[in-house]
C-alpha cells in the first residue's frame, strides 16, 4: 500500500500519513487545522514486515484503513520509549 508523508509547518515533528495523496478530506477538521499548512515529505510502500522509526508497521496500516489517516507527534517526556514507564527506576 503506498504511504504519502506530510509535516505539519506549524508544530515541529508531527507528521500526517495518509493512503492517497493530498487526501486531507479524510482529516477531521477540528485535528488538522491546528496542524495546518502540511508540507510533502515523501512516499513509501507499506509491506507487510516493514520496519519504521517512530511507529509500528500494523499501527500505522490499521489507523489508515479505518480512519483514513494517521498522526504521529514528537516524542514526549512521557514516551515510554525516551524516559521508561512510570514506576522504572
Amino acid at each position: 500500500m503506498p504511504v504519502f508523508v506530510y509535516k505539519s509547518l506549524r508544530k515541529p515533528d508531527t507528521y500526517l500519513y495518509l493512503p492517497k495523496a493530498d487526501a486531507f478530506a479524510s482529516l477531521p477538521e477540528t485535528v488538522g487545522a491546528p496542524l495546518q499548512p502540511w508540507q510533502f515529505v515523501l512516499e513509501f510502500e507499506l509491506t507487510a514486515g516493514r520496519r519504521l522509526a517512530r511507529v509500528d508497521a500494523g499501527v500505522l496500516q490499521a489507523n489508515l484503513h479505518t480512519h483514513g489517516f494517521h498522526l504521529q507527534f514528537p516524542p514526549s517526556v512521557l514516551d515510554p520509549l525516551v524516559a521508561g514507564g512510570v514506576g522504572d527506576g
